[in-house]
């Protein structure tokens, strides 16, 4: 028995800026970073299973039902709590893979919090985020859901609010026909790892950088071109390890102007930057 299905969003997010601080005696990175949502969202259907099964309803091309994060994080809380219900889980994806945007992250994060829900297990926030960790370093902030500077391996949030809080631009977001391997950045002898720690003020106040551009740049020529040409325009940035790159736009209107003049063999995305992630602010109006 399938309990009727509900539909929950999964949004894409921004590294604002990314600096690598040095690498941890674990071989992780210490980072800090600032993550923003955009209101570009997959979309998953989860009905409730009174059989204790969880299943996928979907294909996903590469994507084996055991490496998914949909059915991981489901697997993960079930067996954490001990719950007897089971779930269906259908992923309608939109935000690019291997585009340093999230989505498998948030994906991940938006079934922990929408089975937390369904499943009456009634969890804390932090205790949701812990376990997602386990499943990756940006599942946290999506748990969490608010625009916020990260550090460690980015998962000590500090939630910018007013008078801290992040301008909400309209960004559009560039994803060239390439797929960039977050751990062949991170282990490149190239990456600069010292970057001296900053604070959220001198972040606000200088916008940073990405520490992995220049390596991101040297290993994916296609990455590098989408940044010259969108450069043309303004101030372009990396997000995470990439492929995608964006720019801030005063308007939605010169934003549509650019993407009008797009080289073929890119996909663009006309987004708003969001504060509040529309996967709590779900959950707060029912």
């Amino acid at each position: 028995m399938i309990s009727s299905a509900s539909v929950w969003p999964a949004p894409a997010k921004l590294n604002l800026f990314l600096h690598i601080l040095g690498r941890r005696s674990d071989g992780y990175h210490e980072l800090q970073t600032c993550f923003q949502f955009v209101d570009l969202s997959d979309e998953i259907t989860i009905g409730v299973r009174n059989d204790g099964e969880i299943r996928r309803t979907c294909a996903l091309p590469g994507v084996s039902e055991d490496s998914d994060l949909c059915i991981r994080a489901a697997r993960a809380l079930k067996e954490a709590s001990g719950a007897s219900l089971g779930a269906q889980i259908h992923l309608l994806k939109r935000i690019p893979i291997g585009g340093g945007m999230g989505g498998g992250s948030s994906d991940a994060a938006t079934c922990l919090v929408a089975l937390n829900r369904l499943w009456g297990l009634n969890w804390s926030a932090e205790r949701l985020a812990a376990l997602g960790l386990k499943l990756g370093a940006d599942v946290p902030v999506f748990i969490h859901g608010r625009a916020a500077f990260a550090e460690g391996v980015g998962e000590r949030l500090t939630p910018l609010y007013p008078p801290l809080a992040l301008i909400e631009h309209n960004y559009l977001i560039i994803k060239p026909n390439v797929f960039v391997s977050t751990a062949d950045v991170f282990q490149d002898p190239e990456l600069t790892r010292n970057s001296a720690p900053i604070t959220i003020t001198g972040f606000l106040a200088s916008g940073g950088r990405n520490d992995c551009l220049g390596v991101v740049r040297r290993r994916y020529p296609e990455v590098a071109r989408a940044l010259d040409w969108l450069s043309s325009f303004g101030s372009a940035r990396l997000t995470g390890t990439g492929a995608c790159v964006f720019l801030a736009c005063e308007t939605k209107e010169l934003g549509q102007e650019i993407m009008r003049k797009l080289p073929s063999g890119f996909a663009g995305f006309l987004t708003r930057g969001l504060n509040d992630s529309p996967l709590l602010e779900g959950l707060r109006t029912g």
